[in-house]
């Protein structure tokens, strides 16, 4: 057992993917070996997509307990173009809510000879705690938990950056937005501590602001003008209403808009290359003017377009590792 191993869980023996549940952990070589793997199932958009017989014959269950468009679409589309049999479970359809328990839930699609569970729940620890209740041969890969982490979102927006700056290693990335409540912000982060020396800087409106203890290395800020002063990748987040109990204090979408929107004024504070991001869902000219989530440093559309890639490959290699 290698050291990488002792500390993370997710892995094997071998220190190959067995789970997928958080960035943290992982390797630098762990992460651009995925982020490789991924690029080499990507065509250019028009072309017919990347495809893969790895899974053939095996089976992979979306289990979504809380909405996704972006994310689910995205799985869906990795599980059959690696010629997986896709199993679907709509949250309003599902036995949990009649009363079944998540396990009972798992063991029955366990029963069925599912291989891969894809997991997204409002709550935390849900997929690790499936990982400690199925049999070895089954991976549980986390969709997306709580506010606590989002790997393959991590993953995507890393590649996405290294794609248009070329590197992961000393670079100034600044967060906007919601980032109490912000799974894509805590995956990030973890990506970009792994990845090199860069430098996070993370932008909210009082009561939003991040836990210190959570991200030690980041800069925490209400200051959006100075965070993105010379900023290589700026990332807009939107507000979790949905994760907010009291929205009393909410400032309106005019107000979040003049005070932390991503404007075409402020992006000239970034460097003249700068990239934009935004991992959706969008609420233009709320989190993020539509002239910039539109404009030539816009990389939203390639997040997207990377996701199903890096997908494909987290897929492949928790397969990988149980075919050897």
């Amino acid at each position: 057992m290698n050291d990488t191993t002792k500390l993370n869980p997710q892995l094997d023996e071998a220190g190959r993917l067995r789970h997928l549940l958080r960035l943290k952990g992982l390797s630098r070589e762990f992460i651009t070996g995925l982020l490789d793997r991924a690029v080499s199932y990507q065509t250019q958009l028009g072309e017919p997509p990347a495809r893969d017989t790895l899974l053939k014959g095996r089976t992979v269950a979306n289990l979504f307990f809380e909405p996704s468009t972006r994310t689910r679409a995205s799985f869906e589309l990795a599980a059959k173009r690696l010629s997986a049999d896709d199993l679907k479970r709509d949250v309003n359809m599902s036995s949990r809510t009649k009363g079944e328990s998540l396990l009972d839930t798992v063991y029955t699609l366990q029963a069925m000879q599912v291989d891969v569970f894809v997991v997204r729940d409002a709550s935390a620890g849900i997929p690790e705690y499936i990982t400690q209740n199925v049999i070895p041969q089954v991976a549980v890969l986390n969709a997306g938990e709580a506010d606590t982490s989002h790997p393959t979102q991590g993953l995507l927006d890393l590649m996405t950056i290294r794609k248009a700056r070329g590197t992961l290693d000393g670079l100034t990335v600044t967060v906007i937005g919601d980032i109490a409540h912000s799974r894509v912000a805590r995956s990030i982060s973890e990506g970009l501590a792994i990845m090199g020396d860069n430098e996070l800087r993370l932008v909210s409106p009082q009561g939003l602001n991040a836990d210190p203890e959570l991200y030690p290395q980041a800069h925490l800020t209400s200051d959006i003008d100075a965070a993105v002063r010379d900023a290589d990748v700026i990332m807009a987040l939107r507000i979790q209403k949905e994760r907010i109990k009291e929205k009393s204090s909410l400032m309106t979408s005019m107000e979040y808009h003049q005070q932390f929107g991503v404007t075409e004024e402020r992006l000239q504070l970034a460097k003249p290359d700068a990239i934009v991001m935004h991992p959706g869902p969008m609420n233009r000219d709320v989190e993020i003017s539509g002239p910039v989530a539109d404009g030539s440093q816009s990389v939203i559309t390639q997040q997207v377009h990377n996701g199903v890639a890096v997908r494909m490959a987290v897929l492949a290699a928790v397969t990988e590792a149980r075919l050897s």
